[in-house]
């Protein structure tokens, strides 16, 4: 019964076929990432049996640290930053991990167990790393549009930051444009995951949507913190990626 999830690998061959007749260049992509999916899922479902039964805090805080890592490894794959990339994308993806998970345990939504940390703070994490490549990305490509503009301002005496006012102005708002989405449409169209698993394992009803609440509430602080880092952060070396690609 377990099995028949594999079946639902026929939507990715659907994926790859539209892929390769649309000639986009992203079956590769897709066939290694689900492939690596797959198997990064079995892992984590053996290793969180392990996970939770841990009651070390060193421990449970090196997975986190570990978690933010590969996500900034991956971040810096996904939009290749010049002038040490990754410690800028460990720098935002950290920062605003950091600041959103401290703010659920200092206002006790979670607690620092295991089976809510590790689940909750790979929410935080992941959705920083998207936040942080669709910020990334769009400014690469504002710059690449408005190269000429933004050495106009500069050469006229404004300052680089100025330059880069409404490119970072329009990569924040994209960025945010996914969870704003979810969070208009959710219990409408969007219907979250967390309260359907908490409903099936008998929670109360009001119990589950206001947990689901908290982590909506927690993925559009994460993000907006994701973003503002992201283009602060990142703008300086976003100009020479541009300049140098």
């Amino acid at each position: 019964m377990e099995y028949k999830f594999l079946a639902s690998y026929i939507l990715i061959l659907i994926a790859l076929y539209f892929s390769y007749r649309e000639k986009l260049g992203l079956e590769k992509t897709i066939l290694i990432n689900s492939i690596r999916a797959l198997l990064q899922l079995a892992a984590l479902g053996y290793l969180l049996f392990f996970i939770f039964k841990l009651k070390n805090p060193v421990a449970l805080v090196l997975i986190l640290v570990f978690m933010v890592v590969f996500a900034a490894w991956t971040g810096q794959r996904r939009v290749k930053l010049a002038d040490k990339g990754f410690l800028t994308a460990f720098q935002v993806i950290f920062l605003s991990s950091f600041i959103v998970i401290s703010s659920l345990l200092l206002m006790g939504i979670i607690t620092f167990e295991p089976n809510q940390i590790i689940p909750v703070g790979g929410m935080v994490i992941g959705n920083s790393l998207n936040v942080y490549t669709l910020a990334v990305d769009r400014m690469k490509g504002e710059t690449r549009n408005t190269l000429d503009i933004i050495e106009g301002v500069v050469a006229l005496g404004g300052s680089l930051k100025d330059a880069f006012y409404f490119i970072r102005k329009e990569s924040l708002k994209a960025s945010l444009i996914p969870i704003l989405n979810s969070l208009q449409t959710v219990g409408i169209i969007h219907i979250p995951g967390i309260t359907t698993g908490m409903l099936l394992a008998g929670a109360d009803p009001f119990e589950a949507v206001s947990y689901q609440l908290a982590i909506m509430y927690m993925m559009v602080a994460v993000a907006l913190f994701t973003g503002l880092f992201s283009i602060n952060f990142g703008y300086k070396k976003i100009i020479r990626t541009v300049t140098e690609g």
